[in-house]
């Protein structure tokens, strides 16, 4: 669950919400139907995520929901989620403060500085407005310590 929110950046509850059929293998896409806003979106899919979803999908067999909780059919409780999060930062050995949220923020400020165009950022978080999305241009330094003054040319 933790590698496909920072996959796709999907928000939690993108993410609860997904069934087995958003998962378009063919296309290597996620469907997200009625995300924030009640706006459909289309996100890529990795193929590694791809993979451990197939091999997620063959052990659990879910119903209705792909991430299902105790009850099958019911969608995997988000406080729950966050547990497992919790968990995870625990056996990884961070102390830092870290929210799922975060995850989808890490998405796009890597995106950004592999040189992914702000626009299409915008499209894949699902932001009405480029000045939401501008705020990682702000997070991510790594493309401005690469910047080469032109002083230098002199």
């Amino acid at each position: 669950m933790l590698s496909l929110i920072y996959s796709c950046g999907l928000r939690c509850g993108e993410l609860l919400a997904l069934e087995p059929v958003h998962i378009d293998s063919k296309r290597n896409i996620v469907f997200l139907k009625k995300a924030k806003g009640k706006k459909d979106r289309i996100v890529p899919l990795s193929a590694k995520i791809l993979e451990m979803l197939r091999e997620y999908y063959r052990l659990y067999k879910p119903k209705v929901y792909l991430f299902e909780g105790q009850t099958e059919g019911k969608p995997y409780d988000d406080r729950s989620l966050q547990q497992v999060l919790k968990q995870a930062l625990k056996k990884a050995n961070i102390s830092k403060p870290v929210t799922l949220h975060w995850l989808r923020h890490s998405y796009a400020t890597h995106l950004l500085e592999s040189g992914t165009d702000l626009r299409y950022i915008q499209e894949l978080l699902g932001h009405n407005s480029s000045k939401t999305t501008e705020i990682y241009t702000h997070v991510s330094t790594k493309n401005i310590q690469q910047i080469k003054s032109p002083f230098d040319d002199l």
